[in-house]
Formats: C-alpha cells, sequence, structure tokens
C-alpha cells in the first residue's frame, strides 16, 4: 500500500535496467509516476505497462536546470537513478561522466528541496568503499574510492547529507551489483555476463576469478524502493545503507551458472587487471528496518534463462543496446 504522504515519485534514469522494473511497480503499488531518461536505449521500454494514465515520460536530461524546475514541482519523492553506469563507460568520456554523475547533482538536490520535495533517495555504489581488507565491509568504513565514477558517487553522497532537513528527508544506499532479467537488459554485468555467456556461446570466460562480487537480484534492488518510501521519516532521514544478499567470487559466480544451467558447460579463467574484490555487508539495514534480500543468484540465472528461451533477449551477443560501453560509444552527448 503507498504512502499517504507520497503520492507523486520522480525516477531519473527510469527507463534504464533497475528503473524499467521499479517503475511498474511503483505504478502498481499505487503512485504517480514521472520518468526523465534520455532514452538512449530505446524509447519502447514502458510500452507494455498497465495504468498509463499514472505515468509521465519526459525525454530529457538532468543536467537541464530549466527542464527540472518545470517538471519536479508536484512531486513527493525522487528516487535518483540517472548517472553514465560503470567505470568503462565512464572512462569513455570522463569529462561528460563528471558533469552527468556530479554537475547535475547539486542542482538537482537544489530544485527537489527548493520544490517541496519531501524524500530524496540516492542510489550509489558499494565501489565507494575501494579496495578493504576487513572480512565484512560496513557502512562505518572509511570511503575509498579508486576510480572517479566512484568517487563523484560517494562526493554526492557527501553533498546530499550536508543539504537534508526535517522537512527534506534524504537516504543512500549503496546497492551491490544487480543482476536478473529486466525489459531494458543489461548483459554487462558479472552474473549477466557469465549466464549469457554459458547460454549462447557454450562456454563461460572468467577474468581473473578470485574477486569476490557482493550481488542483488533486480527484484530486491526495486523492492527496496518501494519499502523506503513506506517507512516513517525518522527511521531512514540522513541513513546510509549497503543493500545486497549474497557474496561470492568470480569463478564461485561461474560455477554458480554452470550447475545452475548444465553441469556440463566448461570454464576457462583468463588473467585481468581488474582486481576490485568487494565483500559487502548488507547487516545494518537488516537490523534497523527489517529489510533482507531475498531472491538468489540461481534465481536470477534462471530468469535470464526464461527470458532468452522466450525471445526476450534478441541478439545477445550483438546488439548494443545491452552493452552500455558500446551504447556510450555510439551516441554522441556533449
Amino acid at each position: 500500500m503507498k504512502s499517504k504522504q507520497l503520492k507523486t515519485v520522480l525516477v531519473t534514469g527510469g527507463a534504464g535496467y533497475v528503473g524499467a522494473v521499479l517503475v511498474p511497480k511503483l505504478i502498481n503499488a499505487g503512485y504517480k509516476v514521472k520518468v526523465i531518461d534520455l532514452y538512449l536505449y530505446g524509447t519502447d521500454v514502458f510500452d507494455t505497462v498497465p495504468k498509463k494514465t499514472d505515468l509521465t515520460e519526459i525525454k530529457g536530461d538532468i543536467r537541464d536546470q530549466r527542464l527540472l524546475a518545470k517538471h519536479i514541482p508536484g512531486c513527493d519523492a525522487i528516487i535518483h537513478l540517472a548517472c553514465i553506469s560503470n567505470d568503462p563507460s565512464y572512462e569513455l568520456d570522463p569529462q561528460l561522466g563528471k558533469s552527468i554523475n556530479y554537475d547535475a547533482f547539486p542542482p538537482l538536490v537544489d530544485i527537489s528541496k527548493k520544490s517541496g520535495v519531501k524524500r530524496f533517495i540516492y542510489a550509489s555504489s558499494s565501489s565507494v568503499y575501494g579496495i578493504k581488507n576487513e572480512l565484512e565491509v560496513t557502512e562505518d568504513l572509511s570511503l575509498d574510492p579508486l576510480t572517479d565514477y566512484s568517487k563523484f558517487k560517494a562526493l554526492c553522497e557527501e553533498y546530499l547529507q550536508s543539504e537534508a532537513t526535517d522537512d527534506f528527508i534524504v537516504t543512500t544506499i549503496r546497492p551491490s551489483t544487480v543482476c536478473g532479467y529486466s525489459p531494458r537488459q543489461r548483459l554487462d554485468l558479472t552474473v549477466n555476463i557469465l549466464t549469457n555467456h554459458a547460454i549462447n556461446k557454450g562456454k563461460i570466460t572468467v577474468f581473473g576469478g578470485r574477486q569476490k562480487r557482493p550481488n542483488l537480484h533486480i527484484a530486491d534492488m526495486t523492492d527496496l524502493y518501494l519499502f523506503l518510501l513506506e517507512q516513517a521519516d525518522q527511521n531512514i532521514h540522513k541513513k546510509i545503507y549497503n543493500v545486497g544478499y549474497e557474496n561470492y567470487s568470480v569463478h564461485d559466480i561461474a560455477e554458480k551458472v554452470r550447475n545452475t544451467l548444465d553441469g556440463n558447460i566448461p570454464i576457462t579463467t583468463t588473467p585481468t587487471d581488474d582486481n576490485r574484490s568487494y565483500h559487502v555487508s548488507s547487516k545494518k539495514i537488516k537490523a534497523e528496518l527489517g529489510f533482507e534480500a531475498s531472491h538468489s543468484i540461481e534465481q536470477a540465472i534462471i530468469d535470464l534463462q526464461k527470458a532468452f528461451d522466450s525471445g526476450k533477449i534478441p541478439n545477445p551477443m550483438d546488439d548494443i543496446r545491452y552493452y552500455n560501453i558500446r551504447t556510450m560509444q555510439s551516441v554522441h552527448l556533449k
């Protein structure tokens, strides 16, 4: 049941991988939803969404402050997903990445605050911690981002915290790597990559393998946003939470893919210079709010298999829509 106080939710980047699953859930829960997105990956993501009268789609750039000032008033909550996602895509054009991931953020927060938005939920990243020696990475550890992508995620967190007031409730989440099927599919995330290769190439290639990757099923990721909208202000105000479910090495994930699909799929291991490794603890959000992710990696693998089998992900190896870096290489943003 939707909150009595929050009726209209604006989702930036709402036509992306997570947003494509989140937006229909918000509408089904009784919210009116606005989406601001560049629609780089196609404009048909919400064609089958019921109750289209509760959805307003705005094709636009979050760097456009006049656009924000026009569409944010009347919104009760902002869920900020929009960004150049992942390090390789960011590094294609660091200046562009900074303009979207960081420079656009303070104006977005300021306009939201001035427009009477009651809640602002920010999707940061578990990558802000960098590489830690601790067995479990908790929210009280220092932030040591290794890349500009994660550095600007951390700086956005800091700015949002500084702008919080009793009338402007802010929450930051640091999600693990999301996996599973979405109408706006990504095939450049660990579980999704390995599953795609296993099904469509008949073999799995693991780069490195010992690096640990915390994972989160897209169903849990999107359920969390609805869950946060329902919480009392005092429970989530100025709170920062890790959110994940399973921490496994990349090689262990490959084994799960093989065992879930077909025990005979060969796994090949090759060297990598990407040694980022995270073991993120999500105990705090369970202890304080009672939220716990419940969908497994195996469920994400099966969901993807069903999507491949039913033709929902056509041309998975070559269509650039499934790969952020390839799409970014093909467009010319300024």
